[in-house]
């Protein structure tokens, strides 16, 4: 026997299967009552004159989730005017 052989480490033991990847859920909505779009559409009214069509969606797109979680109109807008 060579010197060689007797030195190499054992075989080492393949390491057991990684799980699957899971699958990630889908986040769940929250729809919008009838009292927060008729709140968001007047307050759209009154803050959209100056904006721009882009400008007015993106206000309009933050706006709607900000409430959806649960803020105020006036919250919102605040929160995104910061």
């Amino acid at each position: 026997m060579s010197d060689y052989e007797s030195k190499s480490p054992p075989p080492a033991e393949s390491a057991p299967p990684s799980p699957k990847p899971v699958a990630k859920k889908k986040r769940e909505s929250v729809k919008m009552t009838d009292k927060q779009k008729a709140d968001l559409k007047k307050h759209m009214e009154k803050v959209g004159k100056t904006m721009t069509a882009s400008e007015k969606k993106s206000h309009r797109m933050k706006m709607m989730g900000r409430m959806r979680k649960g803020q105020s109109v006036g919250k919102a807008h605040k929160d995104i005017s910061k």
